[in-house]
């Protein structure tokens, strides 16, 4: 079994993957898309990936206002979370990613990556970071 971490904006998607143990989360790639509304050609990428690594639960950031109230982002989160549902039949499990893109901005600039390339891998090392989290504290749990 493992577990997929999406992390969804406006053009891309952030997909990570956790190992067999569901120890440690690896990103995977980052889904680009020409319009925010056309979702369907992601939607299938993200079905052949599940099928693929064998995934039974998708992991999808839940990015909530920093006052913990839900924004427009987050209701077209929670929309695309039913679409994943529906087109995969796998549970979707919406996760608190609140300031997973500055980190994530903040270890690339760590690991002297160049701002220009920065965009290359924000939305996959976020992935990352939602899913670790996940997988973290549903570790600490067991």
């Amino acid at each position: 079994m493992r577990i997929m971490g999406l992390d969804y904006g406006s053009k891309t998607v952030g997909v990570a993957i956790s190992d067999e143990l569901l120890l440690i989360a690896q990103g995977i790639e980052t889904i680009v898309r020409a319009q925010e509304n056309k979702l369907r050609q992601t939607l299938a990428r993200i079905k052949v990936l599940c099928e693929e690594y064998g995934v039974e639960e998708i992991v999808l950031g839940f990015p909530k206002n920093m006052n913990n109230t839900v924004g427009d982002r987050a209701e077209k989160s929670l929309e695309f979370a039913e679409m994943l549902k529906k087109r995969t039949g796998l549970p979707v499990v919406m996760w608190d990613e609140r300031l997973t893109t500055v980190e994530a901005n903040r270890t690339l600039m760590e690991n002297g990556v160049r701002r220009e390339h920065r965009k290359e891998y924000i939305d996959k090392i976020a992935a990352i970071f939602i899913l670790q989290g996940y997988l973290d504290r549903r570790n600490i749990k067991e």
